[in-house]
């Protein structure tokens, strides 16, 4: 049995005429009527009662058309379905994410989230070196990760470049400037996040100072830099942190622009496998958000 003998079933007991069926089905009335013969055959009994005068339902054939009815619909779902699939409109996408990217992809995610509704996000925040075992175990589909990321195994996508600036107590003498150089933050204790948590931040803000000829001041190591931030509020030292972060608002602190070109880069990475339509519409959409 196939689906077009559902269909030419259906159209048939609605019509309840051979004739109307067949110009609804355009197709010669001889082979509609042969079609339904074989399926009747088939089931071991009659759909349908005829004359000459008119054609009828057995009650077989109305307990059928229900039935038939019901699978034709399933299989129009089922297809509409697919093809949402197939388009990245429905199914799951699961994202793991550095903490510091947080305010460059929640713009991101929320526009995804409108034009994909049906589509199941997972976020979760990681490590960078973190976001590579996930990706390799297959527990998430895209990673957003500070570059650079080198793996044979895997794609990436520059999604953002960013500043540094300084981040300085509100009384700090150096606050009332506009704008700084690395240099002048020589002799100040820094606040920075331990290289373990995130190796390409830490190193960027250590590569920052020794290019303006100093070693910074470790003072304080805090897990995360929206700690970093609060520290610097505290009076506990100062930090370079990316731009983004200004965004923060924290009480008790001002960000002031440094002069060096120095930015930070944010990328996404996936497995050169991953056939995911929800993931390519997704990296289609960051572009427009990204650099």
């Amino acid at each position: 049995m196939e689906l077009r003998h559902l269909r030419y079933f259906v159209t048939v007991a609605e019509e309840l005429h051979f004739g109307r069926a067949a110009a609804r089905l355009n197709m010669a009335q001889p082979p509609l009527s042969q079609q339904i013969r074989k399926l009747e055959e088939e089931l071991g009994f009659a759909l349908f009662s005829r004359s000459k005068q008119h054609v009828e339902l057995t009650e077989a054939g109305k307990v059928f058309l229900e039935e038939s009815r019901s699978a034709l619909a399933r299989v129009e779902q089922a297809c509409e379905a697919a093809e949402k699939a197939s388009r990245g409109q429905t199914g799951r996408l699961t994202i793991g994410f550095v903490g510091s990217a947080t305010y460059h992809i929640v713009p991101l995610l929320q526009q995804y989230r409108l034009r994909f509704p049906s589509v199941e996000l997972k976020l979760h925040q990681m490590k960078s070196g973190s976001q590579l075992q996930a990706l390799h175990e297959k527990s998430i589909q895209l990673g957003i990760v500070r570059n650079p990321i080198h793996s044979p195994h895997l794609d990436s996508e520059l999604f953002m470049r960013e500043p540094f600036m300084a981040v300085l107590p509100e009384a700090h003498p150096l606050a009332a400037r506009p704008s700084l150089s690395v240099c002048d933050l020589e002799h100040e204790p820094f606040i920075l996040s331990p290289r373990q948590n995130g190796s390409t931040y830490h190193d960027a803000v250590i590569h920052l100072c020794y290019k303006a000829g100093f070693s910074p001041n470790i003072a304080l190591e805090a897990p995360e830099i929206l700690t970093v931030v609060a520290f610097v509020a505290e009076g506990m030292g100062v930090a370079l942190v990316p731009a983004s972060f200004r965004h923060q608002q924290n009480q008790g602190v001002v960000y002031r622009d440094i002069r060096e070109a120095a930015v930070l880069e944010t990328a996404f990475i996936w497995r050169k496998d991953e056939k995911s339509p929800a993931l390519h519409e997704f990296l289609k959409l960051g572009q427009a958000f990204g650099r």
